[in-house]
């Protein structure tokens, strides 16, 4: 199965990216595109997913925008690693649950080849990162499935500023915090997207 790689220079907008999944997931569902994935940046952005509240917006005056993916309200912006993709699951598992534990899975490794230990939960998304007795997440999932396709993606939190979480509760969850590699352990990260992609390739193919 041929998955095309594909890496963003400049930040990208977040309705472009958009724009450019489902133009992808209408071909790769036709055969006429291979499957995707995107590593990228945002530009300051905060995008609210399907399942988001109102009460979980706490600066009022911050501009949300509305998408399709699931999960709640989350921020984008620079210093944050971005890898997008375009999926068919129906050339592998038909299995959405099976899919989120392969990017799970993915994050970890790489976070591991780093000598960062991560962990994921069953009931809270994402990967996360126990410091001094509190948990905090270091990489968020928001996935949407069409035509058995799986787009969208996840992000992890190299050195992005921190303060921009304290205008939401992020992904709807108030008593765990928000953290970055760069808090947790200041290293070189320059090889991050690299591993991922590599890990991520293996991961979807075995």
């Amino acid at each position: 199965m041929s998955i095309e790689i594909k890496k963003s220079k400049k930040p990208v907008i977040y309705e472009d990216a958009k724009i450019l999944m489902e133009e992808r997931l209408l071909n790769v569902d036709l055969n006429k595109s291979d499957e995707l994935i995107w590593i990228l940046e945002h530009p300051d952005v905060y995008t609210a997913g399907t399942s988001y509240n109102e009460n979980e917006i706490l600066d009022k005056s911050i501009k949300i925008l509305a998408t399709n993916r699931g999960g709640k309200i989350t921020y984008h912006g620079p210093g944050q690693l971005i890898c997008y993709f375009v999926i068919d699951l129906k050339k592998r598992k038909k299995d959405i649950r099976n899919f989120i534990s392969i990017i799970e899975k993915t994050i970890i490794e790489t976070l591991d080849f780093f000598n960062i230990k991560t962990f994921s939960d069953k009931e809270n998304i994402g990967i996360w990162y126990k410091e001094n007795g509190q948990t905090k997440k270091v990489a968020a999932i928001g996935v949407r499935i069409s035509k058995w396709i799986a787009y969208h993606g996840f992000s992890i939190n190299i050195n992005n500023n921190l303060e921009k979480y304290d205008a939401i509760i992020p992904c709807g969850i108030k008593d765990k915090g928000i953290t970055n590699l760069k808090q947790i352990k200041d290293q070189d990260y320059g090889k991050l997207e690299k591993k991922l992609v590599e890990i991520f390739s293996s991961n979807l193919n075995n």
